[in-house]
């Protein structure tokens, strides 16, 4: 008589078996790296009696504001135009609804390399009349060998902590079972941690004399990466 299979196949055992004992570690990596590019927001204002003065205002500073960026050549990466609006401002006082002026405003958004550049093109915006300078936002590329380099030592780790449990027991790893990026096994929930970043704020009206270029300290960036991995070693004797 034939015993009948199961209608589903047993699932491995977690926890390894006697001939073949499991090890479950977790590899951890911390960088600390220099950042590769740096991004500016800048919002170009302008104002006017009416809406066509406002509009004719604020394409004559967006456009000093872009020559100014691309005058930096290399030293830019990107340059992006974001929200654009015109906005009436109504009388406060007197009968009835009356537009007053009307205040227009554009977003561009820069992206740099070189942080001497920087440091020099942020003061001359922020001496322009008018505009608004946010940042500069520090980070690394997304394809930046600093996060490659933060896996391989996390793996390295989980590797090593591993082999320094085998050899407690006196034994030896035998094969690796699985690795996998903490979150892969249950990404419902996961989110990476925002890179950090610094921020100031510059608005100020233009002066007869050009500033003198701000002396940017690049903010030094923190790179995780962990790893969960699994192996079975040789059977101790215990």
């Amino acid at each position: 008589m034939t015993t009948p299979e199961p209608a589903h196949p047993q699932p491995p055992v977690p926890y390894g078996t006697p001939d073949a004992p499991r090890i479950a570690v977790q590899g951890e990596a911390r960088l600390e790296v220099d950042p590769e590019i740096a991004r500016l927001g800048i919002t170009v204002g302008a104002r006017g009696r009416d809406r066509r003065s406002a509009l004719d205002d604020l394409t004559h500073r967006n456009a000093a504001v872009l020559d100014l960026v691309k005058s930096y050549g290399d030293a830019v990466e990107r340059l992006e135009t974001g929200a654009f609006s015109i906005t009436p401002e109504l009388t406060k006082y007197g009968r009835g609804e009356r537009v007053h002026r009307y205040h227009g405003a554009v977003r561009i958004t820069a992206e740099l390399n070189d942080f001497t550049a920087l440091g020099e093109l942020t003061t001359r915006l922020a001496d322009l009349d008018l505009t608004h300078v946010d940042g500069p936002w520090w980070s690394l590329r997304p394809d930046s060998p600093a996060h490659r380099d933060a896996r391989r030592q996390a793996v390295r780790e989980a590797v090593q902590r591993a082999r320094e449990y085998a050899e407690a027991l006196g034994t030896g790893l035998a094969a690796l079972v699985e690795l996998a990026d903490v979150g892969a096994e249950n990404p419902v929930g996961h989110q990476a941690s925002p890179g950090r970043m610094r921020s100031a704020a510059y608005a100020v009206a233009a002066e007869s004399d050009t500033a003198a270029p701000l002396d940017l300290e690049p903010e030094r960036q923190h790179v995780y990466a962990t790893v969960n991995a699994r192996f079975t070693m040789n059977p101790p004797r215990l």
